[in-house]
């Protein structure tokens, strides 16, 4: 079943974040597609993923780059490379009938961003409407703690 994850970037940038995760995820076995919202965005985190982390190597693609990386990067709602996990990052978003489609859905959005908190709180109120179990993670004091799930009432970023 699906698990939707919401990540509420409070203190440190997506930048300094996704290589982690995307790390923990080629660990597991995942396949990934990283979604964005801007192609100049991207471009910009493709360059930064060919050097960070800095004691290790994540394979990925931008879209044309080919589709056998297990990371994939673009801006479309393309799963080329056949993967179970979806990231949403800067503002992209994906219908709760598109997230179901993979094992995992991450959504990171900007905390100092009102329109992203916003989005984030309509997107967990869809998610939870079409009965996808959700949880809600926020970074305190250097590492994420989870605040919520679908089970409770409280919305993200609250």
């Amino acid at each position: 079943m699906t698990e939707i994850r919401f990540y509420h970037l409070t203190q440190s940038p997506l930048e300094q974040t996704l290589p982690g995760l995307l790390a923990k995820s080629l660990e597991r076995g995942w396949r990934v597609v990283v979604q964005g919202a801007d192609e100049a965005r991207l471009a910009f985190l493709d360059t930064h993923l060919w050097t960070s982390p800095e004691d290790s190597f994540l394979p990925h693609g931008l879209e044309g780059d080919g589709t056998h990386q297990p990371i994939w990067m673009t801006v479309t709602e393309q799963n080329p490379n056949n993967a179970g996990v979806l990231m949403l990052i800067d503002g992209a978003r994906a219908a709760p009938s598109r997230m179901q489609g993979f094992d995992l859905v991450t959504v990171f959005f900007d905390g100092a961003d009102p329109q992203a908190v916003s989005r984030a709180r309509e997107d967990w109120k869809a998610v939870v409407a079409a009965g996808i179990p959700a949880v809600y993670w926020a970074q305190e004091a250097g590492r994420w703690v989870q605040k919520a799930t679908s089970g409770t009432k409280k919305d993200p970023a609250e």
